[in-house]
């Protein structure tokens, strides 16, 4: 959308929007601020799962270097344990004196750190996948594809880097169960849930493979059918969907359509709609117009059919025709191809729904939609008496989640609304989440236990693995409690930051604005220059008065015994110069605009580059803790300090822009017009202003 677009939106009653989009608006445009409270659906993985990482939007920086080349050489070339070491628990790699030694003398320089970490801690398919020169990071959250930076691992073409231009926390802003099966080796686990698999598909019982990483799905797919991996993202609510049908295999990467409800024996109400919305759309649908994200590559074309195999029946030809007519109803009415696909879908949508209507399209679509479902729903019911014998939706997990919240909402899927079903989990003592947080019972039982393909039940285990998970939760949780309190820091300022800038934008008159700035720049040259308790006998008149020029090239007549004869206190030197009435006077209505722009520029600029600052005194206060000072305390004050110096150099780089701002009358030739007219140009400085103690001239 565009932002005059989602301005409409965000101005209405109830506004529709995902998390993140939210968070976006709020950072990108201040947008979302009319709203008086939110809704939130799925709210434990919006404010828990997601909430240990910041929304944070990011512009590029400078153009990417061989160093990351070098640096992913080097890593490869060292090895585990003797150059570097590997915490798993915090993500990171460090370097050994070995290490630093040999990269140095390779490097030719001294250095301080190097490329470990994407070596060691990226995998490939399972934090990122490679799709032709693009390497594309996999959201752990949602097994779907996102941008990434992992590219020197990869070998392929480095983008550019990226700086923090916005950040916020969503903190901030708003059973049938079977006993776990545990196995020593993971070799043994996967070829218990192939057997697993197999005896469920014998008697037609429908399975949910739940994994977490695309390589654990892509090796169960090499033997069952296609799978909801983020190459189908598009088709994964349709797959989850009919995962309840007769002798259906799925595997879902870690909880891919959460919230598509699974109906056994196959949901015909959503099958139809699928089936009515490729008629129609292609149809009524205008083609995607404006400038595209990537001028390399285009969109793919937009298509909406959907596999035959997803449907349960054919359709008789009486229903197609009824289908075929209410389509072309809607094309005479609303026109060809003229409507964009969220307003098609809101109409799709209201078709599907039940109850009266006026509007003689929708009751057309609606009769269509009725007729496929009653036609579906003779097969799905059939479907659902042989899937309820086979026992219901089996769901097989194959990993712990670090939370058991997850686990459970995987496990929740099967034995719906009074539906027979089971669950079962199989795991392995090498899985991630034991060999990192397992600690030293599960490393004794690993010892213990030598036949991989042998489970182990043992009530000292299933202890052992809940102890396990339940270590994670609370090293999870200190994230987001840490995540939080740091971001508490920033939030305030941000509120401050942004007011300043709507105040700049909204405002007709920005008079008070620079008043106030011009105020306290004077109190800061006059303070640098003078100083309150210096005795009058004792002013350096020829210092302030360099200074004041610098500032405003229209107090070039001041002089030292001007001020000495009209100044007998420290509180007569604290004057405003008149540059803005002067500058006004040369050219009507101008200077309010310059200065518009120029408290906007200033502040967009000097807040990213704190932002910027904000994120290295984060990284350094952590060492702080061994001199036995608390990180946060330090953070705070030390972005307290940070902050005012920022503002005091918002204000300064606006007054001296203002008073170095000099209009000039320039000469424009009108097309198709003889003669000419004159038009005020403005020149400022668009460079930080010299430090306000400095004598030197501008």
């Amino acid at each position: 959308m565009t932002s005059e677009q989602r301005r409409e939106n965000y101005s209405c009653d109830i506004t529709y929007v995902t998390n993140s989009e939210l968070g976006f608006d709020f950072l990108r445009d201040n947008l979302a601020m009319g709203l008086h409270y939110c809704v939130i659906d799925e709210v434990d993985s919006i404010l828990i799962d997601e909430a240990r990482t910041p929304l944070i939007i990011s512009g590029l920086a400078e153009k990417p270097s061989d160093r990351y080349y070098k640096a992913a050489k080097i890593a490869a070339a060292f090895e585990r344990d003797i150059h570097y070491t590997v915490d798993e628990k915090q993500k990171n790699v460090l370097l050994t004196e070995q290490g630093y030694e040999d990269a140095e003398e390779i490097l030719e320089i001294k250095i301080c750190m190097i490329l470990g970490n994407t070596k060691e801690l990226f995998l490939r398919d399972v934090n990122y996948i490679v799709r032709g020169k693009e390497v594309l990071i996999v959201d752990e959250f949602t097994g779907r594809v996102m941008a990434s930076r992992v590219e020197a691992k990869e070998g392929v073409p480095i983008q550019n880097e990226t700086v923090t231009l916005a950040s916020i926390s969503y903190q901030n802003f708003f059973l049938q169960d079977e006993s776990d099966v545990v196995f020593r080796a993971t070799n043994g686990k996967w070829r218990a849930v192939l057997v697993e698999i197999a005896r469920m598909n014998k008697t037609g019982r429908p399975v949910l493979v739940g994994t977490t990483s695309v390589e654990q799905s892509d090796a169960l797919s090499e033997q069952l059918r296609p799978n909801a991996k983020p190459e189908n993202v598009e088709r994964e609510a349709e797959i989850v969907a009919q995962s309840g049908r007769l002798g259906a295999v799925t595997i879902a990467t870690n909880m891919a359509g959460r919230g598509t409800d699974i109906i056994l024996g196959g949901n015909a109400e959503f099958m139809a709609r699928l089936k009515l919305r490729e008629m129609l759309m292609p149809r009524v649908v205008k083609p995607i117009e404006g400038v595209f994200v990537s001028v390399k590559k285009l969109p793919p074309r937009k298509t909406w059919k959907v596999s035959e195999s997803l449907f349960p029946c054919e359709l008789s030809k009486e229903t197609v025709s009824l289908a075929k007519d209410a389509v072309e109803m809607a094309v005479k009415t609303w026109g060809q191809r003229t409507l964009t696909e969220l307003e098609a879908e809101e109409r799709l949508s209201y078709s599907c729904e039940k109850g009266p209507t006026r509007d003689e399209v929708i009751a057309k679509l609606r009769d269509a939609f009725k007729r496929i479902v009653e036609e579906y729903k003779v097969y799905t019911e059939e479907e659902k008496k042989k899937v309820v014998a086979a026992g219901g939706l089996h769901v097989v997990g194959t990993e712990r989640h670090e939370s058991r919240r997850i686990d459970n909402q995987l496990r929740g899927r099967s034995g719906r609304q009074g539906d027979p079903g089971g669950s079962r989990f199989f795991l392995s003592l090498e899985d991630n989440i034991f060999r990192i947080f397992g600690g030293d019972r599960i490393q004794g039982l690993m010892r213990a236990f030598r036949v991989e393909d042998l489970p182990i039940e043992s009530k000292m285990l299933t202890k052992a693995l809940d102890e396990a998970q339940r270590k994670v939760e609370n090293y999870f949780f200190d994230i987001r409690k840490q995540l939080f309190e740091y971001d508490e820091v920033l939030n305030s300022q941000r509120d401050r930051v942004y007011a300043e800038r709507r105040r700049a934008l909204v405002s007709d008159s920005l008079r008070s604005l620079m008043v106030e700035y011009a105020e306290l720049t004077m109190d800061d040259i006059l303070e640098a220059n003078i100083g309150p308790d210096t005795p009058r006998e004792n002013w350096e008149l020829d210092k302030l008065i360099a200074k004041l020029q610098q500032y405003c090239y229209l107090l070039n007549d001041l002089t030292p015994e001007l001020l000495q004869s009209k100044c007998s206190s420290y509180e007569d030197l604290r004057i405003i110069c008149a540059c803005e009435e002067i500058v006004e006077k040369q050219a009507p209505g101008l200077m309010k605009e310059a200065e518009r722009f120029l408290i906007l520029s200033n502040i967009d600029r000097l807040w990213k580059e704190h932002l910027q600052a904000l994120k290295f005194v984060q990284q350094a206060v952590g060492l702080r803790g061994y001199a036995q000072r608390d990180p946060l305390i330090e953070y705070k004050l030390e972005g307290y300090n940070l902050f005012l110096d920022m503002m005091a150099q918002i204000r300064r780089n606006v007054i001296y822009s203002v008073y170095q701002f000099q209009p000039m009358m320039v000469k424009k030739q009108e097309e198709g017009d003889d003669s000419q007219k004159k038009e005020p140009k403005g020149e400022a400085a668009d460079s930080d202003a010299n430090p306000i103690g400095a004598a030197q001239t501008a």
